[in-house]
């Protein structure tokens, strides 16, 4: 093995034989001989990569591609069918929180136990426990039985165990999101610290923007093979433009489906969303003003779902009422995939005032994009000026944002960089 590496795979290949309709004991399987039928179902069909020591790199896909049996087959957890992998120093693993605690036992008798599957001796855990207890934040429960802790004390203590055993290599799997947002930064921080020092760290997630924080190269895993790898900026916008155009077609396909299968419960009361909104949507309001069609479109007037980071935008609202003596206070929101609220605005802040409703009427809303690469939902509204809600949208449409620069964060700010 290259000195300059700590993790080589080669061409790694690995299988599950999935049974359709197994027997539950010996006398089912031998008498039901016929229902052992099983598929072998290949997740890995040949990946290779090398991660050099004190690199961290991020393994993303969809669920199902590959990305946490990658990660089982890094800790031995799992062996491969063919291929081979090597790894140098002390690994610590972050896939299965917890795995190896004993309800009945305290906090602290469960740091012993923990931290010696890692590998650390007596000597060297005595040495590390008053740090694992204070980045754990349960120094008043610490000697409570670990069955009393909620769910959310359960998985700091472990965290604090897995991130200060002094690995060379450290393996994560989706478990960034460990307690409060202060706990969280704390962990982010912490993993930043281990970084600095040399650790090599492999992540899988989903949460594109904490991979950019943190790692120098992405793999992109699509059907058991590495699709791209390079900067995560652009291996992740790549990736993001791909699954938003899957779920188009998805949708469009579900859409034809429904269209063309007849109602059978024609007395339900349930209220079907317009075939504009997501399938995620929700919509509340009086209904007295209505919206009819909601379109993301550039400035061609085309529907776009795609855009460039400083492309402008255009939102095209079309609604109806049956009253006509009313004003209303159209605005609508962004929010990123994960929850976080981008930006928001209305008439009423825009121009001091609410417009007249017609009938039947149309809007247009444009604004200069400066979000960075991600997924994106937009919500809609209009209220009347005194804050009745005729009709909100939440989750109405979802667009992806992509960008050639490597800038992070939420938005692009126009920077202008001078020296002497």
């Amino acid at each position: 093995m290259n000195p300059e590496y700590a993790i080589e795979v080669h061409d790694v290949k690995k299988k599950f034989r999935i049974f359709y309709d197994k027997g539950n004991d010996l006398k089912d399987r031998i008498l039901f001989r016929n229902r052992n039928h099983y598929e072998d179902r290949w997740v890995l069909k040949g990946i290779s990569f090398r991660v050099r020591k004190g690199e961290a790199i991020g393994l993303i896909g969809h669920n199902g591609c590959g990305k946490s049996t990658t990660l089982k087959l890094l800790t031995k957890i799992l062996y491969p069918d063919s291929g081979t992998i090597e790894m140098t120093g002390r690994v610590s693993s972050l896939i299965e929180l917890g795995a190896g605690f004993h309800p009945d036992m305290t906090g602290r008798e469960n740091i012993y136990t923990n931290a010696s599957i890692f590998g650390l001796t007596k000597k060297e855990i005595d040495k590390r426990l008053q740090e694992i207890i204070n980045f754990s934040e349960l120094e008043d429960f610490i000697d409570n039985p670990v069955r009393t802790y909620s769910s959310g004390m359960y998985m700091r203590l472990a965290f604090s165990v897995a991130i200060n055993v002094d690995a060379n290599i450290l393996l994560i799997d989706e478990i960034l999101a460990v307690g409060d947002a202060n706990f969280q930064k704390k962990c982010f921080d912490k993993l930043r610290e281990i970084k600095a020092h040399g650790t090599t760290i492999v992540i899988v997630s989903h949460a594109l923007g904490q991979i950019e924080q943190i790692c120098e190269t992405s793999y992109w895993i699509e059907n058991g093979l590495i699709k791209q790898s390079g900067t995560p900026k652009t291996v992740h916008d790549n990736y993001l433009k791909s699954m938003e155009i899957k779920r188009t077609e998805q949708l469009e396909k579900q859409h034809e489906q429904e269209q063309n299968q007849e109602i059978k419960n024609s007395a339900s009361v349930i209220q079907k969303l317009p075939d504009f909104c997501e399938k995620t949507a929700i919509r509340m309001g009086t209904q007295e003003i209505i919206f009819t069609d909601v379109q993301l479109r550039n400035l061609q007037n085309q529907k776009q779902y795609i855009f460039d980071t400083q492309e402008k935008i255009k939102i095209f609202l079309q609604y109806k009422s049956n009253k006509t003596n009313l004003k209303g206070n159209f605005g609508y929101g962004i929010f990123r995939e994960d929850g976080l609220h981008c930006y928001g605005t209305n008439i009423m802040i825009e121009t001091g005032e609410c417009i007249p409703i017609r009938e039947q009427g149309e809007l247009e809303i444009i604004f200069q994009n400066h979000l960075l690469p991600a997924r994106y939902f937009l919500d809609i509204a209009v209220h009347s000026h005194d804050g009745v809600i005729f009709d909100d949208i939440r989750q109405v449409v979802s667009f992806v944002i992509s960008s050639d620069k490597q800038d992070i964060g939420v938005c692009r700010l126009e920077s202008n960089f001078s020296w002497r």
